[in-house]
């Protein structure tokens, strides 16, 4: 008798416990006022009004370059690339990208380097 009142009274205080345990994470809800368009929506939108010239659209908006320095991955890895060759322009990331590099022909270090975008020639 006295261990079935226990399990009754656990089982009362785990009731409360959870109806009064509160999350400190808020659901993400949009604003009753604020209507959720995808951006599909809002370009077909902008593009069958007839706005002035001079009213910005989402598209016409442009920023301003960024004051941060561009990321620089290896040629080969594809991995962020501390090093440049100085002759072939490759740019690699170990000693182990560096040791292939040395043994490669200069067609393929040019398409690694057209593929980049450089247009400088090694041979």
């Amino acid at each position: 008798m006295h261990n079935s009142t226990i399990n009754i009274s656990m089982d009362a205080k785990l009731s409360q416990t959870k109806s009064t345990r509160r999350s400190f994470k808020k659901p993400f809800v949009f604003a009753k006022n604020c209507v959720y368009r995808p951006m599909r929506q809002i370009s077909n939108m902008e593009r069958n009004q007839k706005l002035p010239v001079d009213r910005p659209t989402y598209f016409t908006l442009n920023a301003p370059p960024s004051l941060v320095p561009a990321k620089k991955y290896s040629d080969i890895s594809g991995l962020p690339a501390p090093y440049m060759d100085p002759h072939t322009k490759l740019r690699f990331a170990n000693a182990e990208e560096y040791a292939s590099m040395q043994h490669m022909p200069s067609d393929i270090i040019n398409r690694y380097l057209s593929v980049r975008g450089y247009t400088s020639a090694v041979g």
